[in-house]
């Protein structure tokens, strides 16, 4: 007997409505993500002692929501919908309209997180390595929201699991948002709490930031293969997804890093941790 496909919870996308001001689920995802990330930076700052410390984590959260906000925004108007921005570039402006890239996001938090460094002359991998187990928080509440907003749905199937999703038509699909939470959320942050209780990789620097960097991109290479690409880019080089192509440069430089960690001479000690 042919199973029916799980009905999509329709839950309204806006949590909170009072008068003109809309409180959306994935703005509260944002704001959940970016509050608890900086919570446990804070608790992780201690836990490597030296700097940054607790002072300068607190001067980085407002670097890093600046680097989310501006990477995510001009990262999907680059990667996904350049020419219908540059038709109508004052709707760049337009965030509560949605369109925020990931890549674009990881972008503009690297760059803010290299001129923080600069500015206040602190060891940019260290600072690296703290931020990236708090990444994952983030990941796995806008994925989430996304489910919540019944967008990013993934690609046609009969698995058992299968849902119809409100403007996918009428055919059952992955809840690849839920896929991209586990992966991207729950399992890389476990695996990265894992590693960063561990003196011995804490002190080799860069190792934690590789292993995101990793982590995530095979994450989004697998999760690809079961969502459905944007209806106006489809798929493109070699059949890949943006998604993918933006990844394998996230793989290739979390391996690098890895590899610079492991091979660093002695136990690590040798790199500067203060």
């Amino acid at each position: 007997m042919d199973l029916l496909p799980l009905t999509f919870p329709a839950i309204d996308p806006v949590l909170v409505e009072i008068g003109p001001i809309s409180i959306r689920w994935y703005g509260l995802a944002y704001l959940v993500g970016i509050v608890a990330g900086w919570r446990y930076a804070l608790y992780l700052a201690r836990l490597y002692g030296g700097r940054p410390a607790s002072t300068d984590i607190e001067s980085l959260v407002l670097w890093i929501t600046f680097g989310i906000i501006l990477g995510g925004r001009f990262g999907y108007v680059l990667f996904y919908e350049l020419d219908a921005y540059l038709q109508k570039p004052l709707s760049i402006l337009v965030l509560w309209h949605g369109g925020m890239s990931f890549h674009g996001g990881l972008v503009g938090v690297t760059a803010a997180i290299i001129i923080f460094a600069w500015k206040n002359e602190l060891p940019l991998l260290k600072i690296a390595d703290i931020v990236a187990p708090t990444v994952p928080i983030g990941l796995f509440f806008g994925r989430l929201a996304n489910f919540i907003n019944g967008e990013l749905w993934g690609r046609v199937t009969d698995a058992p699991w299968a849902m119809v999703f409100p403007g996918a038509g009428d055919l059952p699909r992955h809840p690849s948002q839920l896929y991209e939470a586990f992966l991207e959320g729950l399992v890389l942050f476990v695996v990265l709490v894992v590693l960063v209780h561990r003196q011995s990789i804490r002190k080799r620097l860069g190792l934690i930031t590789g292993v995101f960097l990793l982590g995530y991109g095979l994450s989004r290479i697998t999760v690809e293969l079961f969502r459905e690409p944007d209806a106006f880019l489809g798929f493109l080089l070699a059949g890949l997804t943006m998604g993918q192509i933006l990844s394998i440069p996230m793989v290739a430089v979390g391996i690098a890093l890895i590899l610079r960690a492991i091979l660093a001479p002695g136990d690590g000690r040798q790199l500067p941790t203060t």
